[in-house]
């Protein structure tokens, strides 16, 4: 996939979003709640976020990093960082 600017970024967030929580209520999600909280999702619903946004983006997301998808400021930053630079070697 071709980089992503943030807005673009967070286009993608939230549709992923919103195929696992069909009513998400965006209104109430500011860039920096966390959104498992305020969306209510579990874990299971997270696991599935994470699926969708590697598919969604061809960027590998690795345990390590489910602490920067925390917000969506925080997601947005990771697939805009992680888009922007050919893929590389494991960490």
């Amino acid at each position: 996939m071709k980089p992503l600017n943030a807005s673009d970024a967070v286009s993608v967030i939230k549709d992923c979003i919103t195929r696992i929580v069909p009513d998400a209520d965006f209104t109430r999600l500011e860039p920096d709640d966390k959104f498992r909280d305020v969306l209510e999702l579990d874990s299971l619903d997270f696991l599935s976020l994470v699926e969708l946004l590697s598919e969604r983006t061809g960027v590998r997301i690795d345990e390590a990093d489910y602490p920067e998808l925390t917000t969506l400021s925080d997601a947005t930053r990771f697939l805009v960082e992680r888009t922007a630079r050919p893929p590389g070697p494991r960490r």
